[in-house]
């Protein structure tokens, strides 16, 4: 396990799913957590879960009042942040491109990068100056399946994941030296709670709705692993990236998807 004493992580998205078991693993690691999520709702169990060492706020990734009034309250609470990891997104639910209504696709394709891709972006920038002062690290959230191939998630999804590694690349390049930044693609997540876009009426839709059967059966037939992972589960992956001591990984995505990218093309399994 990865040693985090001591290090301030900023982690958005946090309320559920991924971002929840992350929050539980960096926890365990001995960091100090600010965590973030659009939900009241989450954000009050989210302190009630961790009690009062950690900063809980409520706030939106595409408001950059909130990001910089979350950035002020970490740093006014906790002197100083190390690491941001950001973990909120929003699924289009596999949709077709073809079953969508051309009317609806403009707003449904702001949503989902507004969320996926612009709320990192800002969460980058609204974090630099602390970060650099501390030689921190950017640590965001790609896929495993729509960042690198087809049928990871309809088309809206597949291009702000595609987006997500454009943005850490660049990023990495323009804020080198001074902060490090990477992304991890995990691949299924159990107990997700990843909803849609309401330009689609998809708000209320979570994968958490898919029966665990048949998520199960499809994680088995294109992966190489018998076993579909929890948020904290993927928490390595991040620890190592966001880990302020190593100075050795920028630009980087880790593919963490149980083999996916390995799966057979003649031989069956």
């Amino acid at each position: 396990m990865t040693d985090l004493t001591g290090a301030v992580v900023a982690l958005t998205g946090s309320g559920s799913g991924l971002g929840l078991g992350l929050a539980q693993y960096f926890g365990d690691c001995g960091a100090t957590l600010a965590l973030l999520d659009i939900s009241s709702e989450k954000v009050a169990a989210l302190q009630e879960s961790f009690g009062d060492d950690i900063l809980a706020m409520q706030g939106d990734v595409r408001d950059i009042g909130a990001l910089t009034a979350f950035r002020d309250a970490i740093i006014t609470r906790f002197g100083r942040v190390d690491c941001l990891v950001g973990a909120q997104g929003i699924f289009d639910g596999n949709r077709p491109i073809s079953d969508l209504p051309v009317d609806k696709v403009p707003a449904a394709f702001d949503e989902v990068m507004q969320i996926n891709v612009l709320g990192y972006i800002l969460s980058a920038i609204v974090f630099r100056e602390e970060l650099a002062k501390r030689n921190g690290s950017i640590t965001l959230t790609a896929s495993s399946n729509a960042s690198y191939c087809a049928d990871g998630g309809g088309l809206l999804y597949t291009a702000s994941k595609h987006a997500v590694v454009g943005v850490v690349r660049q990023l990495a390049f323009e804020f080198a030296p001074d902060i490090r930044v990477n992304a991890v693609s995990p691949c299924g997540i159990a107990d997700s709670d990843l909803r849609g876009p309401g330009a689609l009426g998809l708000e209320s839709e979570s994968q958490n709705d898919i029966p665990k059967d048949s998520f199960m059966a499809m994680i088995r037939k294109v992966t190489l692993l018998d076993h579909l992972p929890t948020g904290a589960e993927y928490g390595p992956a991040y620890a190592i990236l966001a880990d302020p001591k190593q100075r050795i990984l920028t630009g980087e995505i880790i593919m963490a998807d149980q083999g996916l990218a390995n799966r057979p093309i003649i031989s069956s399994r």
